[in-house]
């Protein structure tokens, strides 16, 4: 019996020095899954920084930051709200819908500390709640700049109202930390592209702007088989008025007829300023009537009363389509050809090729 206990002891003492190492097993097993999954976070973050360091391009800057902050725990959706000059707000969203977007837009806390907040549902007796996974709450931290903040982060979830915590909180902040600058730098980068674009006289695009443009219309009309038209305009007799006025009252009467386009073409239109007095606008998706219409508009919106001291002024237009063999020498040569029979045939008149 004697030995048959000192069996049994060392079998449990054995059993239990087995449960033991088991157990420290798991945790270590446990705090190396967490530190992996810790260093995988790190090295995700670091990654991200880096990206939002490299890109000036603002619709990729705010993807990667909707992106990242929605992968944060507890989120299921994302939202960026964007200052703009005229006081009005830019927002783009992941993982809502417009409405919730528009409806979900959380400032953050005036003293630029992350801002929770709950959203709870009152359906009224007998209703039942239709969307299988509203917003619950949310938390909005502001995306900092130079000066002043830019806008707004904020993540959402559809569990339950308050679902982030500390660590989830301060990863949002950090993000926005990055994401802020990036975005401000990004800004400046495409309005300083859009500067390089515009014809600083007339608020119209300018030559090179057009020929990259013209290039590019062609490809993406015969990739998806649209219809594309160009109207070239030139100001009649100008050279006359510049001798009379001088250059800078000429300028003066270029920024009027500018304005006056710009008042008449669609948004969808490429009104441009290609030389001293003419200008070219290409008409994506559009007929060569459509074409003829905007044409006669834009000479009676330059004809509709007086410029400065020069009076009365007329344009005369030469207009065509995009044809099969067209490349954009040939499709802007038949339209200057135009021009040119318009010109020769008493002016202020649109010649159709």
């Amino acid at each position: 019996m004697g030995t048959l206990t000192v069996v049994c002891v060392v079998a449990l003492l054995i059993r239990r020095a087995a449960s033991v190492v088991e157990q420290r097993a798991r945790v270590q097993v446990r705090e190396l899954t967490a530190a992996l999954e810790q260093a995988r976070a790190e090295s995700r973050r670091v990654r991200t920084f880096g990206k939002l360091g490299r890109s000036l391009d603002l619709d990729d800057v705010i993807a990667l930051v909707l992106e990242t902050a929605a992968a944060l725990r507890g989120a299921d959706a994302s939202l960026v709200s964007l200052r703009t000059r005229t006081g009005e707000d830019v927002v783009a969203a992941f993982g809502l819908s417009p409405e919730e977007a528009e409806r979900q837009c959380v400032p953050a806390a005036e003293d630029g500390h992350a801002c929770s907040v709950a959203v709870s549902y009152q359906y009224a007796e007998g209703e039942v709640e239709t969307n299988p996974g509203p917003v619950r709450g949310g938390v909005a931290v502001p995306l900092p700049g130079e000066l002043e903040p830019v806008g707004v982060l904020a993540v959402f979830n559809r569990k339950t109202a308050f679902a982030f915590d500390e660590a989830t909180i301060s990863e949002l902040e950090a993000l926005a930390g990055r994401a802020g600058p990036a975005i401000e730098n990004a800004r400046r980068f495409r309005d300083a592209k859009e500067l390089a674009d515009v014809d600083a006289l007339t608020g119209l695009h300018n030559r090179r702007y057009f020929h990259e443009t013209l290039a590019r219309e062609i490809a993406r009309a015969r990739r998806y088989r649209r219809t594309l038209a160009l109207v070239l305009l030139d100001l009649d007799d100008f050279k006359g008025v510049n001798d009379r006025i001088g250059h800078l009252a000429g300028d003066e009467v270029l920024a009027e007829i500018g304005e006056r386009m710009r008042s008449v073409v669609r948004s969808a239109d490429i009104a441009c300023r290609i030389g001293g007095e003419e200008f070219a606008v290409l008409l994506p998706e559009s007929s060569l009537e459509d074409a003829e219409h905007l044409g006669e508009r834009l000479a009676a919106a330059v004809a509709d009363g007086p410029i400065g001291d020069v009076g009365e002024l007329s344009l005369s237009g030469g207009i065509t389509d995009l044809r099969p063999d067209d490349d954009r020498t040939s499709l802007f040569q038949r339209a200057d050809d135009a021009l040119y029979r318009a010109k020769a045939n008493g002016k202020s008149r649109a010649h159709v090729a």
